[in-house]
């Protein structure tokens, strides 16, 4: 909340140093109480406004009642776009360049708006020279052109020299001449204003065209996204108007792609906590931007951490009142020097004095003495000799402190160029920490390629074991009927030896019993003349034919084929009658 107020009270700074003094109270804050959506408290209003020497119709007066009446009883349910409209209306108009600028009414607007985000946390606001660097770079790359340090670095020393920073109008101004937008149109220029404004002020993280699957009718419409730090909304189009939705994001909420289908390519999925979104990229780069912005926004949700610009913002005011309090520091020990300094000059100069006024006292004495030397030049002989002594120790003195002298000078030399070389040294420390952050971005960026990377491997990996798992689990069922196959076909080969084996015994069998026959046939051969005469009444046993006999599940048949087909036509009529 505090972060809030600090807000709000820049823009209502311009607007109350923009109007008179005798109607800016009421002015102002029947407007605040109207857009922040707080109740007006008409009471309190005139009791503080009364028309009297106490009431608080100043720039410190009327601070209690703005912070007691109002801003404390902000909820922060009102339109930020429309309050800071409020007070752009009031102070514009006094402040705003009469000189034409390339830049319409706006994107002035949006560049004050833009002012009060990045201005210092004093009054009266100025925005110093690297939150001004930091805008142009912006604007510069939204509108695809290149940033010119060196240009930039000459206006900065100018800046310098005259002043600490620019104020909101001279900030509209430098961004309305063109001069860091050269060959730029009016479109360009104000599409960059309006997507530096989004980012900054508006939080909009991320904004574009995509097809969302609807819920009910699961058919595809395309719909204009809008990615802020907590939600994402959706709408017609990218006017705005007709919103028709939002997705409410925290740190449950996840991200994920989805592979193609329906015919629709270029899919994610967004989990809530009470339902889940299907969106359609238009390619593959967008749909992984997506996913990525998500993503980190989700990241900062858990993590508690502010906007990434906002959180950015802040290191830059860190880094520079570090800056400062080392320069404050350092001034402080050379001015500590410089006393020291002083000092010593001032006993050096109480020497020399009192080495003047020995040398004066020391010509007097001589010229006293060559006076009377002839009369006294027995007398004063030893005398004589005792101040040469005196005066070659006080040379001698002064030699030494002429030598201190020289040696205090030369330390006050190897002080100044220390501090030149400590100046160097601050620039150098300040060029390395920006190389560092822009080191420290590229290492965050690659580290999040890097883990969605791996993410993706590590789902391919696990797919893979899955499928090995499922091909080993295969691989043991057949070899299992492959085993049962083999001890089948083993138990049938037994089974094919043994009825080997027992036809080899019908087959001896067969040969014992053919030649009995044989014998049989023999022994009856001389009958047959004798019983021909016979042959409607008697017919003799005799063995079959010679033609190879038919071998049955019994063995050896003793009937011939003709005897067979006989006997296989009686079967089949037999089965016929019983069916």
């Amino acid at each position: 909340m505090v972060g809030l107020k600090d807000e709000l009270l820049k823009s209502i700074w311009h607007a109350f140093t923009a109007l008179d003094l005798d109607r800016s109270g009421k002015v102002l804050s029947h407007n605040l109480c109207t857009v922040l959506n707080v109740p007006h408290d008409p009471v309190a209003l005139e009791e503080h406004f009364r028309d009297d020497d106490e009431g608080p119709v100043s720039n410190q007066g009327y601070m209690p009642y703005l912070n007691k009446f109002i801003l404390e009883k902000v909820q922060g349910n009102f339109d930020k776009v429309e309050f800071n409209r409020m007070c752009w209306t009031l102070c514009a108009k006094k402040n705003l360049s009469k000189s034409p600028l390339l830049i319409s009414d706006e994107d002035a607007f949006k560049v004050w708006v833009i002012f009060n985000f990045l201005s210092e946390d004093k009054y009266p606001l100025i925005i110093v020279p690297e939150e001004i660097e930091y805008l142009l770079k912006k604007l510069t790359e939204a509108m695809g052109a290149g940033w010119q340090q060196e240009q930039f670095d000459h206006y900065k020393i100018a800046l310098n020299t005259s002043r600490e920073g620019l104020s909101a109008w001279e900030l509209i101004d430098l961004v309305g001449s063109g001069r860091f937008s050269k060959g730029m149109d009016r479109q360009t220029v104000s599409m960059a204003i309006n997507e530096v404004f989004n980012e900054l002020i508006l939080d909009v993280l991320k904004q574009g065209y995509m097809l969302k699957k609807g819920h009910k009718r699961k058919n595809w419409t395309e719909r204009w996204f809008v990615l802020k730090p907590n939600i994402i909304s959706y709408y017609v189009s990218e006017d705005l108007k007709d919103k028709k939705g939002d997705i409410i994001l925290d740190g449950n909420c996840c991200v994920e792609a989805l592979p193609d289908k329906d015919g629709k390519k270029c899919l994610f999925l967004i989990k809530c906590l009470d339902k889940s979104f299907e969106i359609s990229a238009s390619d593959k780069k967008k749909k992984q931007e997506w996913i990525q912005a998500i993503q980190t926004t989700v990241n900062l949700l858990r993590a508690g951490s502010p906007p990434p610009h906002k959180e950015a913002r802040q290191k830059r005011k860190e880094l520079r009142q570090k800056l400062l309090a080392e320069q404050e520091e350092l001034e402080r020990q050379m001015k500590e020097l410089q006393t020291a300094n002083e000092n010593k000059q001032k006993e050096l100069e109480n020497v020399r004095k009192q080495l003047e006024a020995a040398a004066a006292r020391a010509a007097e004495e001589e010229k006293k003495r060559l006076q009377t030397q002839v009369e006294l030049q027995d007398r004063f002989s030893l005398e004589l000799e005792r101040e040469k002594m005196v005066r070659q120790k006080m040379e001698e003195q002064v030699a030494q402190k002429s030598s201190e002298l020289e040696q205090y000078l030369q330390r006050v030399r190897e002080l100044e160029e220390m501090y030149k070389q400590l100046q160097e040294a601050l620039e150098d420390e300040k060029q390395a920490r920006q190389d560092e952050e822009t080191v420290r971005k590229l290492q965050a960026r690659l580290l999040e390629e890097e883990s969605a990377k791996r993410a993706e491997l590590e789902k391919w990996h696990l797919q893979q074991q899955q499928t090995i798992q499922m091909t080993e689990a295969e691989k043991q069922e057949l070899e299992n009927q492959r085993m049962m196959k083999e001890q089948a076909l083993q138990a049938a080969m037994q089974q094919l030896e043994q009825l080997e084996l027992e036809r080899k015994e019908a087959l001896e069998q067969y040969e014992e019993v053919k030649k009995k026959l044989e014998t049989a046939a023999n022994n009856t051969k001389s009958w047959k003349d004798k019983v021909a005469h016979h042959e409607g009444l008697i017919r003799l046993i005799e063995p079959g034919s010679k033609n190879p006999h038919l071998i049955t599940n019994w063995g050896p048949a003793a009937f011939t084929e003709a005897e067979l087909e006989q006997r296989q036509k009686s079967w089949k009529g037999k089965k016929a009658t019983s069916e």
